[in-house]
C-alpha cells in the first residue's frame, strides 16, 4: 500500500477511535500531499510523499522552537505529539555512520575534493537518502568529509 493510501486508512481508524490529535495531523499531511499533487498536476511517488511528511515534521520542530522563544510551553506538547504521529510514516533514520558511508560513496562518485563540489555530491546523495535523513544532516556529513 502506498503512503497516501496508508494515511487515508489511518485517518479512518483515527476517526473511529476518536483520536483527535492523530486525526488532525493525518488530515494536515494528506492536505499537503494533495496540494503538491495539484501543483505537480499528477500523482506523487513515494519519495515525494515522504519528503512532504519530512517537511511537516520540520515545520512542527520550528513551531516548538518558536514556542520556546515566545515562552509558550503550553504549545510544545501538541507539536511533539504531531511529530510522533508523522514519524510513523517515515522509514527508520540512518545512523551517523551509515550517513557518512553514503556521503563518502557520493563523494567518490563525483570525484569531489573541496567544498566547491558539494552541490554535485548533494545532488547524488539526497535522492539516495529516501527520507531516512534530513538535508541538513546530509549537508553536515558532506561538509565534514570535504574539509
Amino acid at each position: 500500500m502506498d503512503l497516501k493510501a496508508t494515511l487515508q486508512s489511518d485517518l479512518k481508524d483515527a476517526m473511529r477511535n476518536r483520536e483527535e490529535t492523530r486525526k488532525s495531523t493525518i488530515r494536515m499531511a494528506l492536505t499537503a500531499i494533495k496540494l503538491a499533487e495539484v501543483e505537480k498536476i499528477g500523482q506523487l511517488d513515494e519519495a515525494e510523499s515522504m519528503s512532504i511528511i519530512q517537511k511537516e515534521i520540520k515545520s512542527r520542530r520550528e513551531a516548538i522552537a518558536d514556542a520556546e522563544r515566545a515562552k509558550r510551553p503550553d504549545l510544545i506538547p501538541q507539536a511533539e505529539e504531531e511529530i510522533k504521529v508523522l514519524q510513523v510514516y517515515l522509514p527508520a533514520a540512518l545512523s551517523q555512520e551509515e550517513l557518512e558511508l553514503m556521503a563518502k560513496s557520493a563523494i567518490q562518485e563525483v570525484g569531489a575534493e573541496s567544498m566547491k563540489d558539494m552541490r554535485q555530491v548533494m545532488a547524488i546523495l539526497l535522492p539516495r537518502l529516501a527520507a531516512r535523513a534530513t538535508g541538513d544532516q546530509a549537508s553536515a556529513a558532506v561538509r565534514k568529509l570535504l574539509q
